[in-house]
């Protein structure tokens, strides 16, 4: 592409929250806490003034509101991913957000994030990168207590419950779950994290971010009433355990079905999925999407996985202006990782590889704005491709699936494997 487009300034220093947007955070966020009558415990928190870090889960949107809630009145920097800038970068910066681009190895936001501290704010981490697929905890880098022994102030956490069940990240409908609850907790004084180790600081975060938002549904005795509460689940259940197939599933309504062998599961007001004939594999969500996972991670261990090379459409987001339609190519993920190679509407080549050890996970979308589909979104330090197969039979999740797959292998051929939940 001869155009060359201004870069997104990621070094520019973030602000604390404008004063007189302060009020307007909280505002803009009581309707939802309110419908959603949030409960949120504090344990260990409540003499806790900034500077400290808070480390959160990442389901929904209304994360970000019940996070307003938990650090009100003080002000807080949150890392936002390029693509929430879209549009309103000024408005963004002028609330404290700092841009990252998704699963990169950025050392400007370490020194951003510094910066923060000084500044005597808060600095508000989703370190799972992205919403859960299915309610439960995502996969957590290894560098997280390393970062926070080197901000050196206390850390605390926000563990949002409900919030997935409510609007899901296969299908963001409100479905009215209420109540939700959070516990906003202490993990570590600014003197206890200077005594612990990396190994320990990351071990109570694991255990923190333990979260199953189906298993909490369920518990809870709430019900999801609507009657589309399914619609959408095949995107993350993309393999029917009765037959193996891959790519056939569909769902509408309160239901899911194979489109290769017919059956069909039917999801329950508490969550849970039952078959509609013969046995049910997996009544817990969850439990599916790790079997699917196994499956994978098999594929990896003999060597055979590959998508195939599966046409694509890529948009370059060089800036948080618009996304700019680079031109059409072909998009191959297998044991070398993902190679990414075509033609931009100037007829010039373009390309980016993402080999195995580069990439850890990977963000995906579900139907992107509700108009372009499936999608699968890399990064450099300087743009972001959101890259959309088409005219071909894929998932994206197991893409997801695999990229972590492919890595925790990596990890173990060169004999330094990932500690339990983290990569």
């Amino acid at each position: 592409m001869k155009q060359e487009f201004e870069r997104f300034d990621m070094k520019k220093p973030p602000v604390p929250t404008k004063w007189y947007l302060q009020p307007l955070e909280w505002i803009l966020s009581i309707p939802d806490l309110e419908k959603h009558r949030n409960i949120l415990t504090r344990k260990g928190t409540e003499a806790l003034r900034p500077p400290y870090v808070l480390l959160c889960n990442h389901n929904a949107f209304m994360d970000f509101k019940v996070a307003t809630k938990a650090v009100f009145p003080y002000r807080a920097n949150y890392v936002v991913a390029i693509d929430g800038f879209i549009g309103r970068e000024g408005l963004l910066r002028s609330i404290g957000c700092i841009c990252k681009r998704k699963f990169t190895n950025d050392l400007t936001l370490v020194r951003q994030l510094r910066r923060v501290i000084e500044n005597g704010n808060i600095a508000v981490i989703y370190p799972e990168a992205r919403y859960s697929l299915c309610g439960t905890t995502a996969v957590l880098p290894e560098s997280l207590g390393k970062l926070c022994k080197l901000l050196g102030v206390p850390v605390a956490s926000l563990i949002c419950h409900g919030h997935h069940v409510n609007s899901p990240f296969w299908n963001l409908r409100d479905r009215g779950v209420a109540p939700t609850e959070a516990e906003f907790s202490l993990l570590y004084t600014a003197e206890e994290l200077s005594d612990a180790t990396v190994d320990e600081v990351n071990g109570r975060i694991l255990e923190t971010f333990r979260y199953d938002d189906f298993a909490w549904l369920k518990d809870s005795g709430i019900k999801i009433t609507k009657p589309w509460r399914a619609e959408g689940l095949h995107k993350v259940l993309y393999q029917c355990p009765a037959c193996g197939k891959e790519y056939r599933m569909s769902s509408a309504g309160a239901q899911l079905r194979c489109g290769a062998c017919g059956k069909s599961w039917t999801m329950a007001e508490d969550g849970s999925l039952s078959a509609d004939s013969g046995e049910t594999e997996f009544s817990h969500i969850p439990d599916w999407y790790e079997w699917e996972r196994r499956n994978v991670r098999a594929e990896v261990e003999a060597g055979t996985y590959s998508t195939g090379e599966l046409p694509v459409t890529v948009d370059s987001l060089p800036n948080a202006k618009k996304f700019i339609r680079l031109g059409e190519g072909t998009m191959v993920h297998d044991m070398n990782g993902f190679t990414v190679r075509g033609t931009d509407i100037d007829g010039d080549p373009f390309e980016m590889i993402k080999p195995v050890p580069s990439l850890y996970s990977c963000h995906i979308e579900y139907e992107y704005l509700g108009k372009h589909g499936d999608c699968v979104d890399l990064n450099t330090l300087e743009d972001t491709w959101y890259i959309y197969p088409h005219d071909c039979a894929f998932a994206v999740t197991k893409m997801a699936l695999a990229t972590e797959e492919l890595y925790f292998a990596h990890r173990r051929a060169i004999g330094r494997p990932c500690k339990e939940g983290f990569a």
